[in-house]
């Protein structure tokens, strides 16, 4: 009895093999741990706005509105509990990502107004990590959506979507092609200097008044 159950369970594993079971969970862990790094770089930028934020407050406490928007956007990602397997809640995650992008972004161009804020090697460093952690998240997005594309190609061929269907492995969201090429451009974190104000326009030259007696 004993050998026939082992016979049994080697042919239901070369069955379950030759469907593609193993390899859907492989893929299926590959879009985990693909998931985890995206997490871990978004993290990572928002372990580093509070430092952030607080430098600039020191040379630019009058620039309230951006300084308030940076915070605000940061809180609103915190609060979000995303399931990258719902497509709403990934698509929320992505919005309020975006969202806190741009607010970074807008803090940057505000601190190229503040001469000591820029030679300040604290904002100096900031400024290079934040520059660093988007470039890392901008890599570690890229893996995550090759890795679901890949993944859900695969569960979509012949055999495997029939052990796919068996065993409830359904196509994953991903992040939407409508914004990814924006998103494929990290913000950018130094816009150099400012241009130089344009010269003021000149005047028409005046009309000479004609002389008496001519």
């Amino acid at each position: 009895m004993s050998l026939l159950r082992c016979v049994l369970l080697l042919v239901v594993a070369a069955t379950l093999s030759g469907c593609g079971y193993n390899a859907i969970q492989q893929k299926d862990e590959q879009v985990k741990a693909g998931w985890s790094e995206v997490l871990n770089q978004y993290q990572r930028r928002a372990d580093l706005i509070p430092n952030l934020v607080n430098t600039v407050k020191g040379y630019a406490q009058q620039e309230e509105r951006v300084l308030t928007e940076v915070t605000n956007a940061r809180s609103r990602v915190g609060q979000i509990q995303v399931n990258a397997d719902d497509a709403a809640s990934l698509q929320q995650f992505q919005a309020a990502q975006g969202e806190l992008g741009s607010a970074l972004s807008r803090l940057m161009v505000v601190s190229e107004a503040y001469p000591q804020l820029q030679s300040n090697q604290n904002f100096r460093d900031l400024q290079a990590q934040l520059e660093g952690t988007e470039n890392r998240i901008t890599v570690a997005r890229g893996r995550y959506i090759q890795m679901v594309q890949e993944y859900n190609t695969f569960i979509r061929q012949f055999p495997q979507v029939i052990t796919a269907k068996m065993f409830g492995y359904k196509e994953k969201p991903n992040f939407s092609v409508e914004n990814e090429a924006q998103m494929a451009r990290p913000p950018a974190v130094d816009f150099g200097t400012a241009p130089a104000n344009p010269p003021p326009a000149q005047q028409p030259p005046q009309q000479q008044q004609p002389q008496p007696g001519h």
